[in-house]
Order: structure tokens, then sequence, then C-alpha cells
């Protein structure tokens, strides 16, 4: 006896043929529309922020931690929940999760756009990055679901990521634009309008079939643990800051007992035993370390050092971001050619040169040639990450693709996290000292990654 739905448990999974016809009435057009502009949201909110942290804080009275909170109470979720979020998506089906996603990011947005106060605003934050690490895997598992033929998926998967590139690119400028025409608040209350063409847009997707799909709750929540507490610590310091980041050592020694006894583990501790998994994570890391964290410093430094408006600031990182998305381009058809090493030694190396050569940046440079400066570090790591993702790819089994992706990216955002705390934390006691030590940090951090690469095959 054949139905048209499949029972499965508690759970009513579309049949092959309930699929087909829906995939026909579908657009993969405007299913695409609907990805990229998803992962564009989520990328854009990442780096739209930086620029208006100074009006947030003059609005809410916020500190030097409680500008660090705001940036980071987004990226660490984000980051540690993208370890379970593309199981959660394949076991609600992706068309469920994204629209999940996306309508929980736009009224978290609004929420952060009316919060009456800095613990309102970061408490939002929290809900935003909960639900950009749902959007994250649940939008790419769109595209391939709209696009089964490998060609066709290949473009639009190219075209996706442009997408976030392009938002990462343009989040400081739009930031500034924003903060000078409107207000802070008008960074979030953006996300409206587009949240709800998102939604629009994904009555076209086809409906996505659930798959079973295992979670580790534990290993989750004692990740969650760990990195919450360890940038407690970092952000607050004093015996509250001992204290927590007791707890997060803690945490870790659990998480990683838990991960080594799980079936089903968030993070296979047997990866990194092969070099290349090893060395492209760490390399992820310290890219990301150097550039959100030089972000996130500079965007300060243009504003309370050197007195420039917002929207000028967010014009400064012009230069820098724009040939993001280019180079990304390049360093793909790079590592296509000549495989990943050699592009991502190029670009690792043309990164610390570009920090060691911001170490001639004080108060009275001139905001101009700092926009310059500021162009090397960012070719470098546009350079490096695409070969290194290519390079994590050709290291796992098809099969651990997907996982080795979300542990790839969850790396790279808790160490762009972490990165902010740190650098927060020393600019705190002397803007242009602090902001030499921090530059030099991710350079000495590059480094040791550049001297692993040399050692891959």
């Amino acid at each position: 006896m054949t139905t048209n739905r499949t029972l499965r448990g508690a759970e009513l999974t579309p049949s092959v043929e309930e699929l087909t016809v829906e995939a026909r009435k579908s657009s993969p057009a405007l299913t695409l529309t609907a990805a990229l502009l998803g992962f564009a949201l989520i990328c854009l909110d990442a780096s739209v922020v930086n620029v208006a942290l100074p009006a947030i804080g003059s609005s809410l009275g916020a500190g030097m931690s409680g500008l660090q909170w705001v940036v980071d109470a987004y990226t660490l979720p984000f980051a540690a929940l993208m370890l379970s979020t593309g199981a959660f998506a394949d076991r609600s089906g992706a068309s469920r999760a994204f629209a999940l996603g996306t309508g929980v990011f736009t009224l978290a947005s609004v929420a952060c756009g009316l919060a009456p106060g800095l613990p309102a605003l970061i408490g939002a934050r929290v809900v935003q990055g909960m639900a950009a690490a749902v959007v994250l895997p649940a939008s790419l598992a769109l595209v391939r679901q709209a696009f089964p033929e490998p060609a066709r998926r290949a473009r639009a998967v190219a075209t996706w990521a442009a997408g976030g590139s392009a938002a990462v690119a343009l989040g400081p400028v739009a930031g500034g634009l924003l903060t000078t025409a409107w207000d802070w608040r008008g960074i979030f209350f953006v996300n409206l309008p587009v949240g709800a063409l998102i939604l629009a847009l994904l009555v076209r997707a086809p409906r996505s079939a659930r798959r079973p799909a295992p979670l580790d709750l534990p290993g989750q929540a004692t990740a969650v643990v760990a990195l919450t507490a360890v940038t407690f610590a970092v952000i607050e310091g004093g015996a509250a800051g001992w204290a927590a980041l007791a707890v997060g050592l803690v945490a870790g020694a659990v998480f990683l007992r838990v991960e080594a006894r799980s079936p089903h583990p968030v993070v296979p501790l047997g990866l990194f035993r092969d070099r290349t998994v090893a060395v492209t994570v760490a390399v992820g890391a310290a890219v990301s370390v150097a550039f959100y964290s030089v972000v996130f410093v500079f965007s300060l430094f243009f504003q309370q050092v050197q007195g420039l408006s917002a929207l000028r600031a967010g014009l400064a990182f012009l230069p820098m971001t724009g040939l993001i998305a280019v180079t990304n381009v390049v360093a793909g058809k790079l590592a296509g050619r000549y495989g990943a090493k050699p592009p991502m030694l190029v670009g690792q190396a043309l990164a610390v040169a570009g920090l060691l050569l911001l170490l001639y940046v004080d108060a009275g440079t001139s905001p101009v040639l700092t926009a310059v400066l500021l162009v090397p570090l960012a070719l470098g790591c546009a350079l490096t990450v695409p070969p290194l993702t290519a390079a994590m790819m050709d290291a796992v089994p098809v099969e651990r693709a997907g996982l080795a992706a979300g542990v790839l990216n969850a790396a790279r955002q808790v160490a762009g996290g972490l990165g902010i705390a740190v650098f927060g934390s020393l600019v705190g006691g002397g803007f242009v000292d602090g902001m030499r030590v921090a530059l030099l940090i991710s350079a000495g951090a590059l480094a040791l990654a550049w001297a692993g690469t040399v050692r891959l095959r």
C-alpha cells in the first residue's frame, strides 16, 4: 500500500512524488535569491555594527567592555551553535529551518533597534546570533536543493558565496551611512524589509524533506559554556574574570571528554589527526583574528582617536573591503591551477606585511593613508581563505564535508570573537599603544600559521 506521505516517527516527510511536483512549481532563481539575501543579511550584520559602535556607546552609556559585548554577543552564539545547526536543518528540512532562522533574526533585529539600554541590546544580539547560525547552513542547503545539476549548482553556490563577500565589504560603509543619515538603530531596522522580502521569496522555494541527523546536545552545551566563560574572562577581567576563566577551562575539558566518547560528536577530534585539517583550521582562525579584530579596532580608531564621522569612517574601509570579493575569485582560480598551498603562503605573507605596515599609524596619520595601508591585509586574507577552504574539503571524505565546513567556519568565528575581546581590552588601556600590541599579536599568529602551511604537501 502506498500513500503520498511517509510516516517516520511523529514527523511527516514529503514523498519523492510530492517533492518532484513542488520542484516543478518552484523557481530556482527565486530560491537562490532568497538564500543569497539570507546569507548576505547575516554577514552584513557581522560587520555593519562596527562603525556604529561609538554612537551606540554614546547613546546607551556603554564603555569599551559594553561595546565588545555588542559585537561578541552576536559572534559567539553564531559560532558555537553552527556546530549543530547543520544537523538541525537536516532534521527540520532546509526550507523550514531557513524560514525559522530568518523570521527570528528579523524580529531580533527589531528588538535591537528598540533596545532601551545596553542589556536589552546585548540580549537581542544573542538571539540574532542564534538565528544566524540556523540561516547559514540552511541557506546553502536550499541552494543545493534548488540546483540538482552539478554544473548549475556550482555556479549557484559561487553566486551565494559572492553575496556574503559583498555584504562584508559593504558593511562598514552601510553602517556609517545609516548611522549618519538616521541613527545607530537604523542598522537594525533596515533588516525588517529585507527579512520580509526573504520570507516572501520562500513561497516559491520547494519544501525540503526531513532527514535523520543526530544531535550532540552535551557537546554543544559544553562548547557554549566554555566559549562564553572564556570571553567573559577576557572582557571583564578582575576576580569575576578569573572565576569565569576557571569555569571555561573546566567546561573545555568536559567538552573534549564528551566529544571523545560521543558516537556523533559535534567536533570529531579524529579530524585533527590529518595535518591538512589541523593546519587549515589554524590558518582560518589566525586570518579571522587579524581581519575581524583589525576592523573592530580601526572602526573605533577612526572615530574616537581621529574624530571622523561614522560615514567617513565607513568610507575609509571601502578600499580594503571593496577588493575582497574580486580577490576571492582570483584566489579560487589560483588554487585550481597551482593547488591551495602557494596562494595560502602568498596571502598570509602579504597579510603579515600589511599588519606590520599598520604599526606606522598613529593619531596624526592621514585617514586616506591609513585606508591605503589597510589594503594589503585585506588582499592577503582574501587570497588565503578560498584555498584553505578548498584544502580542508579535499582532506576529508565526501560524507564528512558538511561537518568539516561547520568546524572550519565555527573555528573562524570563535577566533574572531575572542580576538575582539582581547584587542578591545588592549586598546582600553591606551588606544594607539594597545592597537600596536594587537597588530603584533595578529602578525605573530599569522606567521605561525604560515610556518604550518609550509609543511603541507
